[in-house]
């Protein structure tokens, strides 16, 4: 019994210090964003800034640029292609755990063939405008929509271990496979569907790359794309004060926005994870490493 409880502290106190040393640069970034940027300069980051300042989320909440649009289009995206990928994941995974399809060993190989090669940028872009979706809400959407081949065999391998007989007892009901996939399967499987969905969620609410290839309205860029041009147009600014030699009262928040701007981006998903953090890893785990 001694031995265990020594087992026990040690463990809280070494699970402790490893979630105070992940916590500290989060902690970090917040109070840089609420400093002043000439104590930034001045002092480097502090945990405890000598001057606290609103100026940076002043410039991204109520200066002159598209936040709240920005935000509107991300949820819209993040929504619209999670729940539609997660779909046509959990259709395919079901597909494919099915024991009475033919061929379906070969679909493995073809769907796991897509993991290991890339065809490029080049034919990705010349798909995507060919289908006509440069400057179009869809552009940010379905290049992306396509199931991800890794969370396909998470969903296949954890539908592996629903057992037969009840995809039997319904069939012997007169079930179809879409009342066994969405009544039956998907119920059983939420642990990994809800594990797929926070990777799609943060796929989608990450994803700035599709922006810049094929969106040129601002009306159409997402959050993490605008904040990447606010961040990159005051870097620039400041690289031309610094080149001609200017000198201006004002000094630009650069280093607090940046850090502002991470805290706002990461804010949506630090408040989603909780809700599914016991569905991830449970999800996560079975759906891995059960064949």
């Amino acid at each position: 019994m001694a031995g265990n409880r020594l087992f026990n502290s040690l463990n809280v106190l070494f699970i402790s210090i490893v979630s105070v040393v992940c916590t500290l640069p989060l902690l970090l970034v917040l109070m840089v964003s609420f400093t002043d940027e000439k104590m930034i300069q001045m002092n480097g980051y502090q945990l405890f800034p000598e001057k606290f300042s609103l100026s940076a989320y002043k410039l991204l909440l109520f200066g002159n640029t598209p936040l709240y649009q920005a935000y509107f289009v991300s949820i819209m995206i993040t929504l619209i292609g999670t729940a539609v990928a997660v779909l046509i994941t959990g259709l395919a995974g079901y597909t494919l755990s099915s024991k009475h399809l033919k061929y379906r060993n070969h679909l493995a190989i073809f769907f796991f063939v897509t993991m290991v090669f890339n065809t490029g940028i080049v034919p990705w872009y010349l798909i995507s405008s060919g289908l006509g979706l440069k400057n179009t809400i869809w552009a940010l959407i379905i290049p992306s929509m396509l199931f991800n081949p890794f969370n396909l065999f998470l969903v296949r391998n954890y539908m592996k271990q629903i057992p037969d007989s009840l995809t039997e007892a319904a069939r012997i009901d007169g079930a179809n496979d879409a009342y066994i996939a969405f009544r039956i399967f998907f119920p059983l499987s939420l642990p990994v569907l809800a594990t797929i969905t926070l990777f799609y969620g943060i796929a989608y609410w990450n994803n700035w790359f599709n922006a810049i290839m094929l969106v040129d309205k601002e009306s159409l860029y997402p959050l993490q794309y605008l904040l990447f041009k606010l961040n990159s147009e005051i870097s620039m600014i400041q690289s031309m004060q610094s080149t001609m030699g200017l000198s201006v009262n004002a000094v630009l928040p650069s280093e607090s926005v940046k850090m502002a701007t991470a805290i706002m981006t990461i804010g949506p998903i630090v408040l989603f994870y909780p809700f599914l953090q016991k569905y991830f890893i449970k999800g996560l785990l079975i759906g891995s490493v059960k064949e």
